[in-house]
């Protein structure tokens, strides 16, 4: 499975994250990439959404993972954030692949950190899509710096930390309300999702479904499961934190 979309807006976000719960399946590994405000959450609430599970789905980056229980008969979703982990080692202390078998696992920043999790995966990076070109040939429209407005220079924050990560995350409490990566981004800015899947789950997976065509929420689950997919027992799920 190789795709690439458009998104347009935050409800468009949400859509789409519908329409791939659709195609999900108990034992589905999604890796989600993109800087600090790409819509990641944005696009899990709607994967959440699509699998009928118990909400609110919301970023995980101070407990790290959360399992949201089905509303429905279908698998749960383990929603993790990877942001503050350092090391497979360290993946490997939150037990996930003791969920992996029996949920749809959905890890944010997991780029480098989470392939060994499983032999099959579905990448998903989301980045500001280029802007058309404006008046004079400049992107957007922009004009060209003058010297009564300089351009900005970055602050001691404003550069990559280790891994290419944001030096700042700015995060709010799990009491405030959402996290740094609730919304996707500067207002209503499309975006270019990619997806892109590895190992034999997806080679027979041809693309998401038509918008608004997209399974009603454990439509997908009811299809049969990959052999070795599902073990004998199914984790208890309490909508806690995993790990």
């Amino acid at each position: 499975m190789r795709e690439e979309l458009t998104v347009a807006s935050a409800d468009d976000m949400l859509a789409l994250g519908r329409r791939l719960a659709a195609v999900l399946l108990p034992g589905d590994l999604v890796v989600l990439s993109g800087d600090l405000g790409a819509g990641k959450t944005t696009l899990v609430q709607g994967i959440g959404a699509g699998l009928g599970v118990r909400g609110p789905v919301t970023s995980p980056t101070f407990v790290i993972a959360r399992v949201h229980p089905s509303l429905t008969g279908g698998p749960a979703l383990v929603h993790a954030d990877a942001y503050r982990l350092n090391s497979p080692a360290e993946v490997d202390d939150l037990d996930l692949d003791a969920s992996l078998e029996t949920s749809v696992t959905v890890i944010e920043w997991g780029g480098g950190l989470v392939e060994g999790l499983a032999p099959d995966r579905l990448d998903v990076s989301i980045a500001l899509a280029a802007p058309g070109p404006g008046p004079g040939g400049m992107p957007g429209g922009a004009s060209p710096a003058s010297e009564t407005s300089p351009a900005r220079e970055p602050g001691p924050d404003s550069g990559p930390g280790p891994d290419n990560r944001p030096a700042s995350h700015n995060e709010t409490s799990p009491d405030n309300g959402p996290g740094p990566d609730q919304e996707p981004g500067p207002d209503q800015e499309p975006r270019t999702v990619r997806l892109e899947g590895h190992g034999a789950r997806w080679e027979g997976v041809d693309g998401l479904p038509p918008p608004g065509s997209a399974a009603a929420p454990g439509r997908a689950r009811a299809a049969s499961v990959p052999a070795g997919r599902m073990p004998a027992s199914r984790p208890s799920a309490g909508g806690g934190t995993a790990g």
